[in-house]
């Protein structure tokens, strides 16, 4: 379908918004891809497109991070590298099957995260010491749910926040800004395969991005004014919303 300069505001506004959202606690793709799927746009082109509108908006976030000093290179850097390519084989599969099974599966385990976080006031409220040791948390985790964003992709901040937090002792404002890092580098190894398959929409996306680097701007602000207490109320509403939206269609 042929999109007017209405479609194009709207696509604006939901990157604007997503972006914001993203920047604080992950999960703005609640807005992104309905919005892509509301103008016309296939699924797979949706998601294509998204992976390319979001990962601006991420690099934004990351380099505000980056410059607070709460990006920890050294640490980061296996976990995004195996990231990267671990989106890029979760994306390439995704074109050749389909992922209903992780569809019914994957809400039950973000609703365990949602009840453990909300259970858990102090979660993440300060750094406590690691219970896996970096090289393999950054091996485990990159690989597998590098795959999952490819593949899949909703509620991949989520997991990554609970593991740096439970089992790397991380405090949670620098376990989002880690967790941003890794995104980056799995949506720039799934951008890659969609793209070579032409499952990008660019002027779609430059709406959308226009939107993006304003919100992830606000947002990632936000998070360095006040800290763990806005994430993790954030966090919380995102995540069940993101349960409710994949339950909704069953």
């Amino acid at each position: 379908m042929e999109l007017t300069a209405v479609h194009y505001a709207l696509l604006f506004a939901a990157g604007l918004s997503g972006g914001f959202i993203d920047a604080i606690a992950g999960g703005g793709g609640l807005i992104t891809v309905p919005t892509l799927l509301g103008v016309g746009l296939p699924p797979q082109l949706a998601l294509g497109t998204n992976k390319a509108q979001s990962s601006c908006g991420t690099i934004i976030a990351v380099s505000r991070y980056a410059r607070a000093g709460l990006v920890g290179w050294t640490e980061v850097r296996l976990a995004a590298a195996l990231a990267f390519l671990g989106s890029m084989a979760g994306a390439w599969t995704l074109t050749l099957i389909g992922n209903d099974a992780l569809r019914r599966i994957i809400p039950w385990m973000l609703l365990a995260v949602v009840i453990y976080v909300a259970l858990s006031p102090r979660l993440g409220a300060q750094a406590t010491k690691a219970r896996v040791d970096a090289t393999l948390f950054g091996w485990t985790f990159g690989l597998s749910l590098g795959f999952y964003d490819g593949f899949f992709g909703p509620g991949t901040g989520a997991f990554w926040i609970l593991g740096l937090v439970t089992l790397l002792g991380q405090e949670l404002t620098r376990a989002n800004a880690f967790t941003k890092v890794v995104n980056l580098a799995s949506n720039l190894g799934s951008l890659l395969v969609f793209a070579a398959h032409g499952q990008v929409a660019p002027w779609v996306a430059l709406a959308m991005i226009a939107g993006q680097l304003i919100g992830a701007r606000l947002g990632s602000g936000l998070v360095l004014r006040h800290g763990a207490g806005l994430i993790r109320g954030v966090f919380i509403v995102v995540v069940l919303a993101l349960v409710l939206r994949l339950l909704w269609p069953a």
